[in-house]
């Protein structure tokens, strides 16, 4: 017997990231808001009954494919393990996130297939959902957020998800240099000078009615991942000059978001930066305003 399964898995975007401290065990302790946007990869999951444990990830991206520990692969074996099952996992993974931007892709793989597999076992009561957000954390900081992408603030390292009620719907621009940011090398080379603290009860407040202007839009990792890749700023500037309300730099980078007025503002803004950095992979988005749009069939 076969169970298949189709979702999809979406990114997000920090509309402010900032640093409040350090762990004992090295591990920055953030402030940001995670919003879930239209862009997803999709996923194909059909799994087989069999004697031993198996993964296997066919991908539109090879490279992916062939690394037998990308974090798809992890969170289907991390799965088996936790609940004691064995199964032929086969994941057909269709990415439209890019790899390395700072927009959670792979975070987001890795709690649909998850998500998926449990709804597969029939492990939908909370004793089961807990077991899915510890197995969560140590796949990756971002992996908790997405097991239910909803508007949240997220505090701690990752795991402190406080979700944003009546947060609108934006409008914006996603624009993607050709290389991949590493998130480690970043944050070894962000400075305690660099770290700006919680954020102010007034850039909340602001940011959960759609008023957002460009002072709300604080990343403390901008500066160094500038500093490395001054493409990123390049880019930055080309969404303020097509009209973007406020652009800042997500997670630790290379991508740059703008938030527009309008869907055809965004739109028109997209076309332009297309022509004026064709280096750049540039998407017209929308922010999700409850749930990503991950459904399991």
């Amino acid at each position: 017997m076969v169970t298949e399964l189709i979702g999809r898995a979406c990114a997000k975007i920090n509309m402010f990231l900032r640093v409040t401290g350090r762990r004992g065990d090295g591990y920055h302790e953030l402030d940001s808001v995670f919003l879930p946007v239209s862009l997803a990869d999709e996923i194909r999951v059909e799994i087989r009954a069999a004697s031993e444990p198996s993964v296997i990830v066919n991908c539109n991206l090879p490279e992916l494919a062939r690394n037998k520990n990308n974090l798809a692969a992890r969170a289907a074996r991390a799965f088996m393990s936790e609940f004691d099952l064995s199964a032929k996992v086969l994941i057909n993974l269709e990415k439209h996130i890019p790899v390395g931007a700072g927009l959670g892709g792979g975070s987001s793989d890795a709690a649909t297939i998850l998500c998926m597999m449990a709804a597969a076992a029939q492990l939908t009561d909370d004793e089961s959902a807990g077991r899915l957000r510890r197995l969560a954390l140590p796949l990756g900081a971002d992996v908790p957020f997405f097991l239910d992408p909803r508007p949240s603030r997220v505090t701690g390292i990752g795991e402190r998800i406080a979700a944003l009620e009546g947060v609108p719907r934006i409008p914006i621009v996603i624009a993607v240099p050709p290389f991949e940011v590493s998130t480690a090398a970043i944050f070894r080379a962000l400075e305690p000078a660099g770290w700006s603290g919680a954020a102010p009860a007034a850039h909340l407040e602001a940011l959960a009615r759609g008023k957002i202007a460009p002072e709300h839009l604080v990343n403390d990792l901008a500066a160094v991942a500038i500093a490395q890749f001054p493409e990123i700023l390049r880019l930055k500037g080309l969404l303020e000059d097509s009209g973007a309300r406020a652009a800042q730099m997500s997670g630790s980078g290379g991508a740059i978001f703008g938030v527009f007025d309008s869907t055809d503002k965004a739109e028109t803004a997209a076309t332009r930066i297309r022509k004026r950095a064709p280096f750049a992979t540039v998407f017209a988005a929308t922010t999700l305003d409850s749930e990503c749009d991950d459904e399991v069939a």
